[in-house]
């Protein structure tokens, strides 16, 4: 199994040229892998497999009567993003981050930005995602998001856009790390001499900056993870990251309200708690705010947040801002708040809301791609080319009814990477999700992760829909020549 009979088929390839020769980035990982015995690269892949079945690493799919519990496939080809690439997405995602906390901030206080007509204003109010609740909260340190991971797509034209962002409980990261674990032991001499940057430490990067979103005057807070428990479909990475970090893995039930604080029941007692790292969606944080009937959030936690008594990451309500509606403004969001263009580009976006953009989207149905503005998943969501004329029939009538409710994009030419399927490599269609902390400074995680389509021609990427991970390779500065590389 090589690339001799690969074909990239007119799509952008991550690792191959159209003239059917590897990237200058990726030749040292190719030349491996063609260099390997018949069946040794599929062993390699089996052998990832197993590794993974060993650790338990999986996720939940509500609704699936064959099992609760997936293993997350992976594939052992990994994605490659040269340094340069890395750099210029490192900025554009720094520059995001930082506008939409400014945002956020703005529309729960003083709401400039919609008195300035930038933003519409009815457009804000009437978000699921805007809670009134959160109207006049002030987090520590100013910082609404702390944890963020930005959905990336290259299209035909080798571009990354961004095609969403995830700001309340983003997921993943757990699979990030463990790919990169067995990864390292499928291609070590590649990964050595690529310079491949580490993605291990990221766990102490996500502590420091909890720790720095502690109340003022809190000089060693105590951090926790809040989790829904081991029927929520990403309990495994909830506990590991608390592993991770050396921190307490709390459900609701562990923790009370006393005098205004957080405390955490332990058996010694109660410990009181500064930073809670909530994996919990707000609807269901404080049954006294938000959904009465909610059994896995805090009561009372809410108005401690609000006397600044402890800290909750992501804040509530920076939902606002990954509203898939509001997407469509974050170029303006940005020009508004920093005074710069975008580095890196939106989707183009047409807002079913809008009467004339909402026509257009009407009238091509079958060359759009039409998504619920609160759905994710893959779930909610029309692909214009791939549907039947009764499909688009009942997404035209959805969107008559309740036009806010969703936008509409063009069909991307999502760029592929070559993937291991059966006894072949073939090209698969990939997105990119980074992972961005925003403590002292913004971070950004050098990798990420990359979600592939394992159905031939499937542009959905989501574990729920079949899909599956790579690794994701962003090589240093150093990486050798062309000519050293063929040399050597």
């Amino acid at each position: 199994m090589n690339f001799a009979n690969y074909d990239t088929e007119g799509f952008y390839d991550e690792l191959i040229q159209p003239n059917g020769r590897p990237r200058k980035e990726a030749l040292p990982l190719i030349q491996q892998i063609n260099a390997l015995p018949p069946k040794e690269l599929r062993r390699r892949q089996k052998a990832a497999e197993h590794a993974l079945y060993q650790q338990g690493i999986t996720f939940s799919v509500y609704g699936d009567k064959k099992g609760t519990e997936k293993i997350f496939p992976f594939d052992i080809v990994p994605r490659i993003v040269p340094s340069k690439e890395w750099k210029t997405l490192e900025a554009g995602l720094k520059q995001r981050i930082e506008a939409l906390n400014l945002f956020i901030d703005d529309i729960y206080n003083d709401q400039k930005i919609l008195k300035d007509g930038v933003v519409p204003r009815d457009l804000v109010l009437s978000s699921e995602c805007f809670l009134k609740e959160c109207v006049g909260l002030s987090p520590p340190k100013g910082i609404w998001i702390h944890i963020t991971g930005t959905d990336l797509v290259r299209d035909g034209d080798g571009e990354f856009y961004v095609l969403e962002d995830n700001l309340r409980c983003p997921s993943g990261i757990s699979y990030v790390l463990q790919n990169r674990a067995i990864q390292k032991h499928t291609f070590p001499n590649a990964f050595q001499e690529m310079r491949v940057r580490p993605v291990s430490n990221y766990g102490d990067h996500l502590y420091e900056t909890l720790r720095h979103a502690a109340p003022e005057g809190v000089e060693k807070p105590t951090v926790v993870v809040l989790t829904p428990g081991i029927y929520n479909s990403a309990y495994y990475e909830h506990s590991f990251l608390a592993q991770q970090m050396g921190v307490m893995l709390a459900q609701g039930s562990d923790l009370a309200v006393r005098d205004d604080k957080v405390y955490l029941r332990t058996t010694t007692g109660f410990q009181r708690v500064d930073v809670i790292y909530r994996r919990i969606d707000d609807a269901f944080l404080d049954p006294l705010v938000f959904r009465k009937d909610s059994l896995l959030g805090v009561p009372g936690i809410m108005d401690c947040f609000r006397k600044g008594n402890v800290t909750l990451a992501n804040a509530p309500g920076t939902g606002i801002a990954d509203d898939k509606a509001v997407y469509a403004y974050v170029p303006q969001i940005i020009r508004y708040y920093l005074g710069e263009d975008a580095i890196t580009a939106n989707v183009p976006t047409f807002i079913c809301d809008d009467e004339k953009q909402r026509k257009h989207v009407l009238e091509n149905l079958d060359s759009l791609v039409v998504k619920a503005v609160n759905l994710s998943g893959g779930y909610g969501m029309l692909i214009g080319p791939k549907s039947t004329a009764a499909e688009r029939d009942i997404f035209a009538e959805r969107i008559r009814k309740a036009p806010r409710d969703y936008i509409a994009q063009p069909t991307l030419s999502l760029s592929r990477t070559p993937t291991i399927i059966g006894d072949a490599i073939e090209g698969r269609h990939v997105d990119f999700r980074p992972y961005i902390l925003y403590g002292r400074e913004i971070y950004v995680l050098p990798g990420g992760l990359t979600r592939v389509a394992l159905k031939r021609g499937s542009l959905v990427v989501n574990s729920s829909q079949g899909g599956g991970s790579k690794d994701t390779w962003v090589l240093g500065d150093d990486l050798r020549s062309m000519d050293e590389i063929l040399d050597a």
